[in-house]
């Protein structure tokens, strides 16, 4: 269902399409409340009386329904239009926060936290790149995704020290009544300003111009894949692998890094660390993005795989304030550049059309990620009482993932 039947004039939709970038942006910035629970939980450790498993088992479901409810909700944004779909993601979100509010069972807080407020930043995450790099030429496809998906990497910046001070001066629950009513009101609002361009509108740009001699770039327009055709290709599954690996590594660094330098250094105030990856997480996003545009998707998830895998393997020997500092913001730049990049390359491989729900696809292998990858270095932290372990395992799966780019090439056209 398209949002306007008449076409525009290509100057138009630019100006359009700023809009429903930077509102995109506004929507992942309000949707980054899940990394308010890293506070949350903690409180709630110590107020409420839970162990860590009982705090953690919230987060995840979160995670898992987040992952996988970007399927449906990038088809229904693909048939429905975005407007509606991230709509529903925000009060979604919103009456899971305020239901969580209502008491302090574990239960309450699954279903609240979990599966409603995970279900709605599913709606709204799938809702915000798709029509942003419909409104922009293949060539702008890199930054328009990077900015887009920057905000959910930059939320943790405000959501901690936000939630930290809710959390002192009203208390548990009416921390997540507050959240939950800004932020319904917050996204839906934005939501209003998404919109897909009009039929038969063509950026300007469209398509980007090849250099005589040089390497076709991911920037060339896709055929449009059905995700039946797209589940049939052997370019679905490397995209998969690769981002399952990419995030694996990153979401484990990110649960850990507060007790990895307290661990390794001695240093209680891992907040401060953790903002800074996220800087270095949003600023990822950006930059890998318009990084793809220049050089292509598989060489820039190349650099990227690399250096995380060497950022990895020099991790174990870090135990100073400045070198985990660095590493800090290193480490999240190159995690949230497979946020921008895997979603590009999606969109180049398997064209605009059916763009919300092939990325849905392709976005389980960040859930999957994000359950291995914390898991694995939590079991290996219980019986060896350290990371190293960890470190180089992720170090040879990142290295893995740079040697599966060697094979991953765009689908060559489908038979008419």
């Amino acid at each position: 269902m398209s949002d306007q039947k008449s076409a525009a004039p290509p100057e138009a939709g630019q100006n359009r399409g700023w809009i429903v970038t930077f509102s995109g942006t506004g929507i992942n910035l309000a949707l980054g409340v899940l990394y308010a629970w890293s506070v949350i939980s903690k409180q709630i450790t110590k107020e409420w009386g839970w162990n860590e498993t009982q705090a953690a088992l919230p987060y995840s479901v979160a995670i898992a329904v987040f992952a996988f409810m970007m399927v449906p909700a990038g088809r229904m944004q693909d048939k429905l239009g975005p407007r509606l779909v991230a709509t529903l993601g925000g009060i979604f979100c919103g009456i899971g926060f305020i239901l969580a509010s209502l008491g302090q069972s574990l239960t309450g807080l699954v279903l609240g936290f979990g599966i409603l407020a995970g279900a709605g930043i599913g709606f709204g995450y799938a809702s915000a790149t798709p029509p942003a790099v419909k409104w922009f030429p293949p060539a702008r496809t890199g930054l328009i995704a990077g900015l887009v998906v920057a905000g959910f990497g930059l939320a943790s910046v405000y959501i901690a020290p936000l939630a930290n001070y809710l959390l002192s001066a009203f208390g548990i629950q009416s921390t997540f009544l507050i959240l939950g009513i800004a932020f319904l009101l917050a996204v839906v609002l934005l939501s209003q300003l998404l919109k897909n361009p009009p039929v038969g509108y063509k950026p300007a740009g469209n398509p980007a111009p090849a250099k005589a001699g040089s390497a076709p770039k991911a920037t060339a327009v896709a055929a449009d894949y059905e995700w039946t055709e797209m589940v049939r290709t052997p370019q679905f599954y490397l995209l998969w692998i690769m981002f399952v690996f990419g995030a694996g590594a990153g979401l484990m660094i990110i649960g850990k890094l507060a007790k990895i330098v307290d661990l390794q250094a001695g240093i209680k105030a891992g907040f401060i660390f953790v903002a800074m990856l996220a800087i270095g997480n949003a600023a990822g996003r950006i930059v890998a993005g318009v990084l793809s545009d220049k050089i292509g998707r598989t060489w820039t998830m190349f650099a990227v795989f690399v250096f995380q895998a060497i950022l990895m393997f020099f991790l174990r020997g870090l135990d100073t304030y400045g070198t985990l500092f660095l590493a800090s913001v290193l480490i999240g730049f190159n995690y949230g550049a497979n946020l921008s990049v895997f979603p590009s390359a999606t969109k180049d491989y398997f064209g605009l059309k059916n763009f919300g729900v092939n990325y849905g696809f392709v976005f389980t292998a960040w859930g999957v990620g994000g359950i291995l990858g914390p898991m694995l270095s939590g079991q290996i932290f219980d019986a060896e009482k350290n990371f190293n372990s960890a470190y180089l395992i992720a170090a040879v799966c990142l290295l893995i993932a740079a040697g599966l780019t060697f094979v991953t090439r765009a689908p060559k056209a489908k038979a008419r």
